[in-house]
Order: structure tokens, then C-alpha cells, then sequence
């Protein structure tokens, strides 16, 4: 049997595709396994902010390539991955979470940057949690992979940048991290840390060999998340934070809606089941609907069109 891994192309893609690759091959030492590398409208249009190409930008192509079947498995950083798939298509597992957390690279700490510091972030979550947090820095925009992001910082373009800690540790940067930044003020982006792993629905074969891959744990985790983003209709570049952590037979999920100035904050959280992380995600955003989260996101989304 021949197995074709989709993935981007960037360096931390490729890693992260390898890996899935490498634990299936472990596993099943008579298939023969190949990465096909995918360019995404994501990675071709380095210019846009990323609240305004788009919901699929990262993960379109490859899932073009499923249905077409061109390749037979597609990995991606599941943060990228909308919450309503393409008719079709699952998602099969989630390898092991790496730190959830965002990352600050910079000169010194955030509570340490001078008053108008200009700080590099491709997110809308991440530019309204600066805002809160220190309104007297700058947020600017900022594509490109993780190395031309740093790169930035170094030549002294920005004083700093906000990256993903997990996409820092995957890339073997862990040394080049200042501060990872503390979850009650940058709570992190629903599925951020986890990859998962996309299949045909159909596709029993398949799901046989990527299944084992799934831990339990962070599977209920981000469930609870992408629940809760389905639920308050904020798509995976809205301004919405989320976080569930499965301990045991228990899932804690906090949840976090920014407007567009920074200056209104919802915080909320629910705990239950962790068999039951669909319907805690669905709880949560009642309860945050009930506190103006619709309202928040409405306006965060007109400010982008307008």
C-alpha cells in the first residue's frame, strides 16, 4: 500500500507532516509513505492580513486534493482548520499537544517594552489582546514563516512579534522565545498547538491507519473549542479565544471574545464531562452570547469588510 501525505510547504509544514508520517510508517512498516508538498492561497498571498483572505486560506488546496484524490491524508495546524469541513471530509486525530501558549520573541518582556514598540502579529485575536493589555504599543501586521518573522525583529524592523510557542518548539527555536504570555490576558486561538490529521469519510483503510494516532485528551480538548467557535459563528480568524483542558474524565474550557478597540473583554468559562466536550463548547457560547459576544463579533467583522 502507498500512503500520500498532504502538506504546505513551509519548513514548519513539512516537519509537522514528517512527523505524522514517520509515527504511521512506525507503526506499518510494509506501506510506503510520501509527503506531496501543496501550495495554499495562504502561502501565496504574503500581503493580505490574514482576518482578511479568508477562513480556509491554509487548508483549501489540500482539502481540494482529498476530494480529488490526489493525496490520502492531509496534516494541518488544526487552528487553521475551519470549523464546518467540506462535504466528504473528517477529521480522524490529533497527535500530542505542544504548549498551547502564545510566544513573545523580542528584546526584552512585554511589561518591559518601551511605550510605542511595534510588535508584528498576522492575528486579529492576538492585535485586540495587545490592545487590552498594553493599548500604548503598536500592533502592526506581519506574514511570512516563522524564520521571516524573527528575521524582522533582528534587522529592528519591530521590536517584537507573537508567534505560536508550539510552532517555536516544533522548529527546534525554543532557546529564541522571551516570554511565553500568560493565558488569562492571550488566551490562545481555538486548536492552537494540536495537529490534526484530514481524511475522506469514506475512506475506512485510511482511518484504520491514522486512528491510533488520536490522543483522547486533546482530541475532547479541541473539541470543546471548535464547538464553542461553531457555536458563536466567529469562524477561525475571528477575535475569539479558546482553550480546553481534559484532565482525567474532566474538561475545563475558557473562552474569550475581544472587540475591536480592546477595550471590552468577555472571559468566561464551563467545566463538565469530558465525554461531553461538544456540548461544554455549545454551554459556553450560550452563556457568552448572554454577555454580548454576538454583538462583539458582528462588529469585529464589519470592521474587516469595512
Amino acid at each position: 500500500m502507498r500512503l500520500v501525505v498532504g502538506s504546505r510547504r513551509s519548513r514548519l509544514a513539512l516537519l509537522q507532516a514528517e512527523s505524522v508520517a514517520a509515527r504511521i510508517k512506525e507503526a506499518n512498516p510494509d506501506i510506503e509513505v510520501s509527503i506531496s508538498k501543496i501550495t495554499t492561497a495562504g502561502d501565496k498571498d504574503q500581503r493580505s492580513r490574514l482576518g482578511e483572505t479568508g477562513t480556509a486560506v491554509f487548508v483549501k488546496e489540500l482539502e481540494e486534493a482529498l476530494l480529488e484524490g490526489g493525496i490520502d491524508i492531509a496534516v494541518h495546524s488544526l487552528k487553521d482548520v475551519p470549523t464546518e469541513l467540506p462535504s466528504g471530509l473528517c477529521l480522524l486525530a490529533v497527535t500530542e499537544r505542544l504548549d498551547p501558549r502564545d510566544a513573545l520573541v523580542a528584546n526584552s518582556k512585554l511589561d518591559e517594552l518601551a511605550s510605542g514598540a511595534r510588535i508584528g502579529t498576522s492575528s486579529l485575536r492576538r492585535t485586540f489582546q495587545l490592545m487590552s493589555y498594553r493599548p500604548d504599543l503598536r500592533a502592526r501586521p506581519i506574514r511570512g514563516n516563522i524564520d521571516t518573522r524573527l528575521g524582522r525583529v533582528a534587522s529592528g524592523e519591530f521590536d517584537g512579534v507573537i508567534v505560536a510557542a508550539a510552532a517555536m518548539l516544533r522548529l527546534g527555536l525554543g532557546e529564541r522565545i522571551t516570554e511565553y504570555l500568560p493565558l488569562e490576558h492571550f488566551l490562545p486561538a481555538a486548536g492552537q498547538g494540536a495537529l490534526v490529521v484530514e481524511a475522506r469519510l469514506d475512506d475506512k483503510e485510511i482511518a484504520g491507519l491514522v486512528s491510533p494516532l488520536n490522543y483522547l485528551n486533546a482530541w475532547q480538548g479541541i473539541t470543546a473549542e471548535r464547538a464553542l467557535l461553531r457555536a458563536l459563528g466567529g469562524g477561525c480568524r475571528a477575535p475569539v479565544a479558546a482553550l480546553g483542558t481534559a484532565d482525567g474524565n474532566k474538561l475545563r474550557l475558557e473562552g474569550m471574545v475581544l472587540s475591536v478597540s480592546g477595550r471590552k473583554v468577555l472571559h468566561a468559562s464551563e467545566e463538565g464531562s469530558a465525554a461531553s466536550a461538544e456540548n461544554i463548547g455549545v454551554r459556553l457560547a450560550e452563556k457568552m452570547k448572554g454577555m454580548g459576544a454576538a454583538e462583539i463579533i458582528a462588529e469585529a467583522r464589519n470592521s474587516e469588510n469595512g
